[in-house]
């Protein structure tokens, strides 16, 4: 069947991989809006809570959100919070530049572009980077799993993000990610196909089994010809 559509991961996949220090991130924006001596406990205590979140969503498939993540804490932020974490993050969120090239690819061929990413951030978060990377137009619908009660690899998810490109056949979609139990073994449980994107440090899964595995994202046109 023809490819109608193409979903993306976002952290890994539509950005470059790295690995990055939550705790000293969290830090640092708490030491901008803490007492001194408040700092370093509330950062500790965030990154705990956050922490237990993603083993919990790792074992039943439920989302969370940052507000769930700072009531577990049992920290209380201030204004101008979160818009410190976010922009602690810029230097990490940077849109890969195979990107912007390979959506409007598809937006030529007619295929519809998504996006599906676990996230305890909003929409808001999410969009104000695909804005300043300028690709946000090219991307036809996206969900957030802190908008939704399940994360991937829950078929629901996926189904999810079908929904918000218009799309009711998953034999028609391709998802693209670089986590092999996530993406890879999520997508094709939910009647995808599934391209592989691998990073180092993402744990490997035998119950993946990719269609396609590619190094750039540029790459991936050729295997859609092949579809």
């Amino acid at each position: 069947m023809a490819v109608r559509a193409v979903i993306f991961d976002w952290g890994g996949t539509l950005t470059p991989w790295h690995t990055i220090d939550l705790e000293a991130t969290w830090r640092g924006v708490c030491e901008l809006h803490f007492p001194v001596a408040e700092a370093a406990g509330a950062a500790a205590a965030i990154c705990a809570a956050e922490g237990e979140l993603w083993r919990l969503a790792d074992s039943s498939q439920c989302s969370a959100t940052l507000e769930q993540l700072f009531t577990r804490a049992g920290v209380t932020v201030p204004d101008g919070f979160l818009a410190s974490y976010f922009a602690a993050w810029d230097a990490h969120t940077l849109t890969d530049p195979d990107a912007a090239p390979l959506l409007r690819e598809l937006r030529d061929r007619g295929i519809k572009v998504g996006v599906l990413s676990n996230t305890m951030w909003p929409r808001s978060a999410h969009e104000r980077v695909f804005a300043r990377d300028a690709v946000i137009d090219l991307i036809d619908g996206a969900v957030y799993s802190s908008e939704i009660p399940w994360v991937k690899p829950h078929p629901e998810a996926f189904r999810a993000a079908m929904r918000a490109v218009g799309e009711a056949d998953p034999a028609a979609c391709v998802f693209v990610g670089d986590r092999p139990y996530d993406d890879i073994y999520g997508a094709k449980s939910a009647g995808m196909r599934a391209v592989l994107k691998p990073n180092t440090g993402v744990p490997p899964f035998d119950g993946a089994v990719p269609d396609a595995v590619i190094t750039r994202l540029a790459e991936l046109p050729r295997h859609l010809d092949a579809w």
